[in-house]
């Protein structure tokens, strides 16, 4: 890591490249979206050696900012490690403290609970509002359901919002909400299941073999 952000620095000097000077943190919120997905989408059907060059490059973005921060005064790598390293340990206290958590449920339970001490003091916003904005529409709709307590949906639910929705964008969207709370049923990411199902059309459309 100290190579890498010595490579930034480099980059961001005054005889460095002039894109990478240029760059802020509203000037990466793009790339850093952007990398982040072909992390994603590396991970549902590339090889290791992809993986690991995707996740490099959304360990670039962090660098980037923290090269940023840096000149700004505002904040250091090590402040963002430190951060995460501390939370990491503060919410695992059934690894790092004397806790019992003997299934998956506990620890989640433990953790959001771990959170909700965190925020003490400060305004606590609507569960639905710390949803990032960024997150893919099927994806944040998941998570605004569980935050709203919406319940899961079926399969019934999404053939009568068919049959009942209009001919329009507002039916279209009733649909994609009905579908949402299905896949929720089915413990599915509508958003990972639509990509991996389009990546699929994408290799067919490259590889298989075309009629003459």
């Amino acid at each position: 890591m100290e190579r890498l952000l010595a490579i930034m620095r480099q980059l961001r000097a005054p005889n460095g490249c002039p894109w990478d000077r240029e760059q802020t943190h509203q000037s990466l919120r793009p790339y850093l979206l952007e990398e982040a997905a072909e992390a994603v989408d590396a991970i549902s059907v590339g090889t290791p050696l992809e993986v690991a060059d995707e996740l490099g490059d959304v360990l670039l973005q962090v660098a980037f900012h923290a090269v940023i921060a840096e000149e700004n005064l505002e904040y250091s790598y090590e402040t963002i490690e430190n951060a995460i390293v501390e939370k990491l340990i503060r919410r695992h206290p059934h690894v790092f403290g004397d806790v019992v958590a003997p299934d998956s449920e506990t620890v989640k339970k433990n953790w959001d609970e771990i959170k909700k001490l965190e925020r003490e003091g400060k305004p606590e916003p609507h569960p639905a509002e710390r949803i990032p904005r960024a997150l893919g529409a099927l994806a944040r709709g998941v998570e605004i359901h569980k935050a709203l307590g919406i319940q899961k949906g079926s399969k019934l639910e999404v053939l009568a919002a068919l049959q009942n929705s209009g001919d329009d964008a507002n039916g279209a969207a009733d649909v994609l909400e009905a579908i949402v709370a299905w896949t929720r049923s089915l413990k599915e990411n509508p958003e990972v299941l639509l990509r991996q199902r389009l990546e699929q059309k994408v290799w067919s459309a490259i590889h298989e073999p075309r009629e003459t």
